[in-house]
């Protein structure tokens, strides 16, 4: 990877320049401070909130920020750079304030300066709003992502959805998820600049008509139907040092016409603002429900909006410095952030032949030079596809050319073909014609693009075999891998303070931009000092995570106990369902006197469940009802505790992360495209239980067997157990008298009283309807694991030393190295040695 391991001169004298000059510094930031406060907020000193400070110091870093970001733009146009476009529905950016105060080198200085002026840094902090931008893994790993981009110095901007509400804010009523809308833009976003100047008009519906252009060939043209417009909003995105700093440009939808002053007068109010209302409803919720036709109307919507605006804005940049559409490969590297962009496939076909008058086959050669696709799923069930229906209708020059694009491609495995095989070219085929006609979107993106990667080694494995194989026979050499990554920036230096001064502590701080270098901390993983210390920086991680969950949930937890952490999006794949298996079989055990070798054990889960997915909401309800129970139970009183965080995200992560001992990466294999997760919770110092799935197996081979906790059936024998007969579920409920004791117990009402069959669909589901992701067939290997787990947890010598082997050996799952090779195999464009 990138070496950026020599240092920026100090931005602050807080370094032992000095005490004056460390007085000039702080007195500095207190004048820029008052000078916001009163210039930018119209308020003075005296009865100003923490929420007028946090603006204050907000925008004395915003300002730290602007003038490299300028210097980073004119660079980027005076070398003609080439330029990563990153099209992403989501980017979970979470707070911005810690992370940029980090960036520009400010962070000691802003906390001095605010206590200097008997100030709460934390209550000011704290008043900072998380972005409502992003949902889960997707959105957190092109966050990761573009820091990295612009780490490594490279000329880049990510493109989205300015969402007004995001997903949503998850409330707990009665042990059951409650969905609020997430104002995260009550108090507007300090962060973001707002460009009403930069507009760009977005089409739907309407109809295609022929046309000769202006040398007499023959074109079609989109005309009639609605115009939206896409307004622009720009966040930084500060490097580690600040050297470079690029943008996410998100979209907002504004109406194309005012509102009907002439209706409103007439005092017909509702009409009067009827169009700015529908319009501007594309980006109030990042997903909207889809089970209902306007629902599903309104996703393609949204995945068409924000693509159609930034394909423009990349063109109209493109053509700021060039004027030949040949060289565009050269300067445009664009991203498909999973398939939500797939639209951009057809989008830039679109603009090159109809607007720009590029010939067909010269704009698909662009086309497929220019796009890179990654793929985020091996469900088969969450590979988007849109009835061609709603496609014509919304889109219909969009799908005259993703018809052309599927028939050429065909024509061409036919002529290329030894013999007819038309089963092989229907599952090929763009549209599948089985029922109703549908346009498959990640085919549109695999086709249309030069690069498709997986983002583990084992998904990359299965990809190329199983969704994928038809088209990886046709493109032999198209899937590559690109194991995800995460920034060490965000989830050690600003979300574990205490651990990421230790490390600095003893092998310096260029750790911070070179992850490889956490493996000087090898030697001193047998060292009983240094042991000593890491258990007592997780100590206070854990008392910290013990103060945030007793103020927010009142309830008490052992920081004695081990952590035992699952925090992901609610899924039947990702398993919570086998944690809370092992849960109650942990608590009839000790009920029964049968665990008095296992260590008091806190539970703690945390995740959302989309709105419309009924199963993942009743498991999040069986949660909160063994919670109650087992909470409840004086029997099990300080053995056994279970809490379910609420309405996770970033800032959530970054509480419960750091105070974690055991991290439950226990997905079906073959199920889990990477996860990153799984990352964050080792290079903080968890101990990893997990199936052999996503990015667990080259965990594994990084640390090494012995310290990491395996079980569970493999990716391959899963597959051939579910889809090729022989997992009789029936079968372990009566041969596993635990096993049917603890199904038996959730699905007769010992946890829930006075609605015994609350739970029957989901004891139903595993017993009587096929146990589709494997929970029976993994339960009793993954129960022994979890007793191997506690056993090891009470060797605490020999835990902490397995922990500082997992935090050494992480630094491979570096977004830095991730983007490094994006950047070397995909992009094409250098990335940066050394800062400046």
């Amino acid at each position: 990877m990138a070496d950026l391991t020599a240092e920026r001169p100090a931005r602050t004298a807080l370094d032992g320049s000095g005490p004056a000059a460390a007085r000039a510094e702080i007195d500095g930031l207190k004048r820029r401070l008052h000078d916001h406060l009163r210039h930018s907020l119209g308020k003075g000193p005296v009865g100003s909130t923490h929420l007028d400070w946090y603006l204050a110091l907000a925008l004395a870093t915003r300002d730290l920020m602007v003038e490299t970001w300028m210097d980073s733009t004119r660079q980027a146009y005076k070398t003609d750079a080439k330029r990563v476009y990153y099209l992403s529905m989501e980017f979970l950016i979470g707070r911005s304030l810690v992370a940029n105060l980090l960036a520009t080198g400010s962070l000691d200085l802003a906390r001095q300066t605010l206590d200097d002026m008997g100030l709460d840094f934390e209550a000011i902090r704290d008043c900072e709003p998380e972005a409502a931008l992003g949902n889960g893994g997707l959105g957190r790993l092109a966050a990761c992502l573009m820091e990295s981009m612009t780490t490594l110095g490279i000329a880049a901007r990510g493109y989205g959805i300015y969402y007004d509400y995001g997903m949503f804010s998850q409330y707990i009523e009665g042990g059951q998820q409650v969905e609020m809308p997430e104002r995260w833009l009550r108090y507007g976003n300090v962060w973001a600049f707002d460009r009403p100047d930069v507009t760009e008009p977005v089409r739907f519906h309407g109809r295609t008509e022929a046309r000769l252009d202006d040398r007499g060939r023959p074109r079609r043209r989109w005309v009639d139907g609605e115009e939206v417009l896409a307004q622009a909003h720009d966040l930084m995105v500060a490097g580690h040092g600040c050297w470079t700093v690029n943008a996410i440009r998100l979209w907002s939808a504004q109406a194309s016409r005012e509102f009907d002053l002439r209706r409103f007068n007439q005092g017909d109010y509702i009409n009067a603002v009827a169009e700015q209302s529908f319009s501007e409803s594309l980006s109030h919720v990042l997903y909207p429900d889809d089970s209902t036709s306007m629902g599903k109307a309104l996703r393609l919507k949204q995945e068409y909006f924000f693509v159609a605006a930034s394909l423009r804005d990349i063109v109209r940049r493109f053509l700021q410095t060039h004027d030949d559409f040949t060289r565009f490969p050269n300067k445009v590297a664009i991203q498909l952030n999973d398939t939500h962009p797939a639209l951009a496939v057809p989008e830039l076909m679109r603009l090159l032949v109809d607007e720009h008058g590029v010939g067909c086959d010269e704009a698909w050669a662009i086309c497929t030079g220019t796009f890179a696709y990654t793929n985020h799923t091996l469900l088969p069930e969450a590979l988007e596809t849109w009835p061609v229906g709603l496609i014509g209708d919304m889109l219909p020059r969009h799908l005259e050319i993703i018809y052309d694009i599927n028939h050429q491609f065909l024509e061409g495995v036919r002529r290329r073909a030894a013999q007819p095989d038309d089963a092989r070219i229907r599952r090929l085929s763009m549209i599948d014609e089985a029922g109703e006609r549908r346009v498959r979107m990640a085919h549109l993106a695999f086709v249309g693009s030069h690069r498709v990667n997986g983002v583990a080694a084992l998904h990359t494995e299965l990809m190329r075999a199983g969704i994928f194989a038809d088209l990886h026979r046709t493109f032999p050499d198209r899937i590559v891998n690109k194991t995800n990554g995460i920034t060490p920036r965000r989830w050690v230096q600003a979300a574990n303070r205490p651990l990421a001064a230790l490390i600095s502590r003893h092998i310096g701080e260029t750790w911070i931009a070179n992850l490889e270098e956490l493996r000087g901390l090898l030697p001193l993983a047998e060292d009983p000092g240094f042991q000593a210390d890491v258990r007592a920086v997780k100590r206070l991680n854990k008392e910290a995570l013990c103060r945030y969950v007793d103020g927010r949930l009142g309830i008490e937890l052992d920081p004695a106990s081990l952590f035992d952490v699952q925090v992901k999006r609610i899924h039947e794949y990702k398993r919570q369902l086998l944690n809370i298996l092992h849960v109650v079989t942990l608590y009839l055990r000790l009920r029964e006197g049968r665990a008095a070798d296992q260590p008091p054990r806190t539970v703690i889960l945390a995740g959302k469940a989309a709105p419309g997915y009924h199963m993942a909401k009743l498991i999040i309800r069986l949660i909160h009802d063994v919670a109650r129970v087992v909470n409840a139970d004086p029997l099990v009183s300080g053995r056994l505790r279970v809490v379910f965080i609420p309405d996770y995200n970033v800032s959530v992560a970054e509480h419960i992360i750091p105070a974690a001992e055991l991290s439950q990466q226990i997905s079906t294999a073959g199920t889990e495209a990477s996860g990153t997760g799984n990352m964050k919770l080792a290079l903080n110092g968890a101990l990893t239980i997990g199936t052999r799935d996503g990015a667990n197996v080259e965990i594994g081979q990084e640390v090494g067997e012995e310290n990491i906790f395996f079980f569970g059936l493999p990716a391959a024998e899963a597959e051939a157990l579910r889809h090729r007969g022989g997992h009789d579920p029936w079968r372990y409920y009566t041969g596993d008298p635990e096993l049917r004791a603890v199904l038996d117990m959730i699905g007769q009402g010992g946890f829930s009283q006075g609605e015994p069959d609350r739970y029957r669909l989901i004891v139903d589901s595993l017993t009587r309807h096929g146990d589709y992701y494997l929970l029976l067939a993994d339960y009793a290997d993954y129960i022994a694991c979890q007793d191997r787990v506690g056993l090891a947890y009470r060797d605490s010598d020999d835990w902490t030393r397995k922990a500082i082997i997992n935090v050494a050996r992480m630094g491979r799952f570096s977004s830095d190295v991730t983007v490094a090779d994006y950047a070397a195999d995909i992009w094409g464009v250098p990335v940066r040695t050394e800062p400046g």
